[in-house]
């Protein structure tokens, strides 16, 4: 099971960094993590997006970061709102960062790295506004199979 994988600690470090990254940005970023990845990594990722409904944020700026555990199979994916102003090579550097740190099975910090690096970049894109902005999306990790 993917939730005996992730410790309570990098459980923790994870929620963490969600909170931390999106006090920068109105971006919304989500954690998904199960043990199998039946198919292509980028197409389980896009349907685990639009079962979390992260298509339907105000601006189009949620960002998930889907482990498949088992399968050593990662993918983090933007909406289209995100997808049309960041850098082409934005998705590549975080995507090197999260992997170097699991082959070491260092899932949390790992991610948690990913999500910060995500952060920084969605803020001068999609800036935290604190008249209106609210939280669109749950932080907690969802599990999978």
């Amino acid at each position: 099971m993917p939730k005996d994988t992730i410790s309570e600690a990098d459980e923790r470090l994870i929620i963490k960094a969600i909170q931390e990254a999106e006090t920068k940005t109105s971006g919304e970023i989500r954690v998904h993590i199960e043990s199998n990845c039946k198919g292509d990594v980028l197409d389980r990722a896009t349907e685990v997006f639009a079962e979390l409904h992260m298509h339907l944020t105000s601006q189009r700026n949620g960002v998930l970061f889907y482990v498949a555990i088992e399968d050593h199979q990662f993918a983090v994916l933007g909406d289209a709102g995100i997808n049309a102003i960041v850098p082409d090579h934005f998705w590549e550097d975080i995507t090197e960062v999260v992997i170097n740190h699991f082959k070491r099975r260092h899932y949390g910090e790992g991610l948690s790295k990913g999500i910060l690096m995500a952060g920084e970049q969605l803020k001068s894109h999609f800036p935290y506004d604190d008249k209106g902005d609210q939280n669109e999306l749950s932080d907690e990790i969802s599990f999978g199979d």
